[in-house]
């Protein structure tokens, strides 16, 4: 019989969906990019991230991915988008996570590509919108452009009153079942 600690996830073909966290990482209206060095899809710009640890809650996964990808420290203000990713080759399921997107603020750290990032840049909107040397995933863009708009909205001086801009936001704080 094996234990927890003996089990792998497999990560292509899956047993279950897995459980991945992104990050819109909005920093002097340029959003930062990763470009993947492994599967799925090396070589494509993304966002960074990846899949959640046991035990881990979502908004401490994707402030560690961003660490991990980027060097860079970050704090999630708020979900953006929940998704489904679902890769298929030749009738089965490759690949197939649940990615819980969040909006970012950039606290620290200094931007370098690391772990499974093959290069890191910040990007301007005109190269995400359009057909620009940059592969993206048409769901990448449209959660980028959702990150964008939301962090442009919470901008200081675009705030309406009663709303704080993104600097001044701080992420919500929930009860955790431990």
């Amino acid at each position: 019989m094996s234990s927890s600690s003996d089990r792998t996830i497999e990560r292509e073909f899956p047993a279950t969906p897995l459980v991945g966290v992104g990050a819109v990482v909005v920093q002097d209206a340029r959003v930062l990019l990763v470009r993947r060095g492994t599967e799925p899809l090396k070589g494509h710009w993304t966002l960074p991230g990846g899949m959640l640890e046991i035990g881990e809650a979502l908004t401490a996964g994707v402030a560690r991915e961003v660490r991990e990808e980027t060097g860079l420290d970050v704090e999630p203000i708020e979900l953006i988008e929940l998704l489904d990713r679902i890769h298929r080759e030749e009738g089965r399921v490759r690949y197939h996570y649940v990615i819980a997107d969040y909006l970012c603020r950039v606290t620290g750290g200094e931007l370098r590509a690391a772990s499974d990032a093959a290069a890191v840049r910040w990007v301007e909107r005109s190269e995400w919108n359009s057909h620009s040397a940059l592969i993206l995933d048409p769901i990448t863009v449209r959660v980028i452009e959702k990150g964008w708009q939301r962090a442009d909205q919470l901008r200081p001086g675009q705030s309406k009153p009663d709303q704080p801009g993104v600097d001044q936001l701080r992420p919500e704080r929930r009860p955790i079942n431990d």
